[in-house]
């Protein structure tokens, strides 16, 4: 027991479970208000709704799919040089950020696009006849109406992070990936790893378990 303990480097083990919090902490609030605008949007854009614009609808679509679509870890890569201009720096915690909310943000949306179209049209239709505008019918109507669905997919978007931080990890984010694969894997030593893995596990499970409950409390059926 006392072997396996020294195995393994605690304060850096520490430093990298804060660097992975703070990571899917900052992009999750990034990725929750950028995805619930984008879903917003393609759901207000469409046919048959408020503000019905084909093109609109199609061009912000056309972006939600095409981000959507690139595997993350090549997105890491291929943001490296806007990620260098934006923060002077590729290595880091900060550096994962904008791959994070970029790759993110638009799977988000579709989710949040699937939650509107599951509101009962005629909650908005009665809620227009009484002479709401836009933007009550936006924040009284359609949020508080798909709130356990925004709320149970930004839990499964959330979790999705943990490990999109694990990835970028490896390529030098910093992180409980970045201290798995050069505390573990580089110096063959299994130990960190799994202790690394388990320390994610916990933080995915504690992020399920927060969801669930803000779900059930929020959900009127």
């Amino acid at each position: 027991m006392a072997e396996f303990i020294e195995m393994i480097k605690w304060e850096k083990l520490i430093t990298a479970t804060q660097e992975t919090i703070y990571m899917t902490t900052i992009s999750v609030l990034a990725t929750f208000i950028l995805g619930l605008s984008l879903g917003m949007l393609l759901f207000l854009t469409d046919k048959g709704n408020m503000w019905e614009n084909k093109f609109s609808n199609t061009f912000i679509a056309a972006i939600v799919n095409v981000f959507r679509s690139i595997p993350f870890i090549i997105l890491i890569v291929l943001l490296i040089p806007f990620t260098k201009l934006l923060l002077g720096t590729i290595l880091g915690a900060n550096a994962a950020l904008p791959a994070l909310i970029i790759g993110a943000a638009p799977f988000y949306a579709r989710m949040v696009e699937i939650a509107l179209r599951e509101i009962d049209k005629g909650v908005i239709e009665a809620s227009q006849s009484m002479g709401a505008n836009h933007s009550q019918i936006i924040f009284k109507i359609l949020i508080p109406e798909s709130l356990p669905a925004l709320i149970s997919g930004i839990t499964v978007t959330a979790i999705s992070l943990v490990g999109f931080t694990a990835m970028a990890g490896v390529i030098g984010a910093g992180g409980l990936g970045h201290f798995a694969y050069l505390e573990g894997f580089q110096r063959n030593n299994p130990v960190v790893t799994l202790v690394a893995t388990v320390a994610i596990l916990i933080i995915v499970f504690i992020i399920q378990f927060v969801g669930d409950y803000f779900t059930k409390k929020t959900d009127k059926r």
